[in-house]
């Protein structure tokens, strides 16, 4: 699961805003249960805006979109085709 993730997330801006935008994205959900609703539904978004910035940049659709867009079988970008590796030729 971890190998996949550094797969789609190559690109170090996208590495990055991710470890802000995850966190910021989690405390939004705690605060938005256990203490104010405003600011936790503030921090949901935030997160997932910069998340949505970095897969942008990198290329590639968002881990959440890419999911259900495989399940309605929709085409979708797992990983961006800048990081893809061509195949081995013997």
């Amino acid at each position: 699961m971890l190998r996949n993730w550094l797969q789609r997330h190559r690109n170090p801006f996208n590495f990055w805003i991710h470890l802000i935008g995850i966190p910021l994205a989690v405390t939004g959900v705690v605060l938005l249960f256990f203490l104010d609703w405003y600011w936790g539904v503030g921090a949901i978004v935030l997160g997932y805006l910069f998340q949505y910035v970095g897969h942008l940049v990198e290329g590639n659709d968002l881990g959440e979109w890419a999911a259900i867009k495989r399940m309605l079988g929709l085409p979708y970008v797992g990983i961006s085709p800048r990081y893809q590796q061509a195949p081995d030729r013997a």
